[in-house]
């Protein structure tokens, strides 16, 4: 039997606890690298093209000086009425989204990039998708609000409201094609890119 060929290395740049625990899906070795980039919206930029642009330079970052590896980068811009709704970091920057954010449908971009950063790629240098989410968030009361913000303080979470936890209570509707997306990281499309960049998932 011909042996398989060793999987490429992994990066996983971001220091997300939400996307290293999303990864560790795939049973695929992986490091991570904190990617040290500005994040400030450029200035009328579509939200979907910020998304877009970061994860890119999240990836482009890691891969200037690690050379021989695939590189995940991703981010998220939540997004009302074409505006975007950034990461809170208060109890009061997060009241202010919950509250504008009730009885509404947010769009959350979660956008996904995979650099080849390998000497001789077997497959495109650069994978890109913007993974849309459509959220429809419950009109609760200030009350339940301001009490589910002390519960899970998620002040480092675009829109205040964590899916994968108690933030799943604000939430009445999901509509979206990559279940993970939201979270974080689009792990379908993260395996069909990963699958044109060579990596074999089952191995025996």
């Amino acid at each position: 039997m011909t042996a398989l060929p060793l999987p490429p290395r992994i990066i996983l740049a971001s220091s997300s606890v939400y996307r290293k625990s999303l990864l560790e899906r795939l049973c695929l070795p992986f490091d991570t690298i904190s990617p040290d980039i500005d994040e400030t919206p450029l200035a009328g930029e579509a939200p979907e093209a910020t998304a877009l642009r970061l994860a890119k330079s999240k990836a482009e970052k890691i891969a200037e000086t690690e050379k021989d590896a695939l590189v995940i980068g991703s981010d998220q811009v939540a997004t009302l009425d074409g505006e975007q709704i950034g990461k809170p970091g208060t109890h009061d920057n997060a009241m202010a989204q919950l509250r504008m954010m009730r009885g509404r449908d947010v769009i959350f971009h979660t956008a996904l990039c995979l650099l080849d950063a390998r000497k001789t790629p077997s497959g495109p240098r650069l994978q890109m998708v913007d993974a849309q989410t459509r959220v429809s968030f419950r009109s609760l009361p200030d009350e339940e609000l301001d009490a589910y913000l002390r519960i899970e303080q998620p002040y480092d979470c675009a829109g205040s409201a964590k899916n994968e936890g108690l933030g799943i209570a604000l939430i009445e509707r999901l509509e979206s094609t990559d279940p993970t997306a939201l979270t974080g990281l689009p792990l379908i499309s993260l395996t069909t890119m990963l699958r044109t960049a060579g990596v074999t998932f089952f191995r025996r």
